[in-house]
């Protein structure tokens, strides 16, 4: 189990932070703090692998926080919430141990999106083979490339789908990712049969119910 720590000033984005990481399989808000004192008197007491960190909090900001934790022997790593878009800022979380970045609004899928993808990360164990593998382990922090999309697809629904998908340990039908996304069933098969497509799920019958048999889809992993 992953134990994140939610730093986040406003009340109401840490309460739904929190709900959204308790969401995710694999993850447990350890604690939830308002500030940077918080933050600092919450990892004191608890461990924690993970920080949900809000980078402009009311008595600091987020990575001069980082910076004391890291000085402090801190080793958790971040996925830095926040409105911020100066890529120096971005640079400097970076150096800091800010793996992913999740940009205000964002919604319960691309959140987990960036959850799983770290979980995939941090699962990456014993010594590399190659260039190659050490490449998949860095490759797993990365989103789906938009640009490269055929028409008619859109980015930030394929990145609900994928998210989705990813999250499902069982897989999904087209009609489960539709109701959970809040799409149709047909939109969302488009998208399921385009991961399929590009290697990233697999598809088969899924039987045992009456009429005809629905597609079920799951995430394939890539393999090494």
């Amino acid at each position: 189990m992953i134990r994140v720590l939610v730093v986040e000033d406003d009340p109401v984005a840490a309460d739904a932070h929190r709900l959204y990481v308790g969401r995710v399989p694999g993850f447990a808000v350890a604690a939830v703090a308002h500030s940077r004192a918080e933050a600092v008197r919450a990892l004191e007491r608890t461990p924690v692998d993970l920080l949900l960190l809000d980078l402009y909090l009311p008595d600091g900001h987020g990575l001069a926080l980082l910076r004391s934790l890291r000085a402090a022997g801190h080793a958790a790593d971040v996925i830095a919430v926040t409105s911020a878009r100066d890529l120096a800022v971005v640079r400097e979380g970076v150096s800091l141990g800010v793996v992913q970045y999740v940009l205000k609004p964002f919604t319960f899928a691309t959140l987990r999106d960036r959850l799983v993808r770290y979980a995939e990360f941090r699962a990456a164990a014993g010594e590399a083979s190659g260039q190659d593998e050490v490449d998949r382990a860095l490759a797993a922090l990365r989103a789906p490339e938009p640009a490269r999309l055929p028409k008619g697809l859109s980015g930030p629904t394929l990145e609900s789908v994928t998210g989705a998908l990813r999250a499902a340990p069982d897989g999904l039908t087209a009609a489960a990712a539709g109701l959970e996304l809040g799409i149709s069933r047909i939109t969302a098969r488009r998208y399921l049969e385009y991961l399929v497509t590009v290697g990233r799920a697999v598809r088969s019958p899924q039987y045992g119910q009456v009429g005809r048999p629905e597609l079920h889809y799951r995430w394939q992993a890539e393999k090494r």
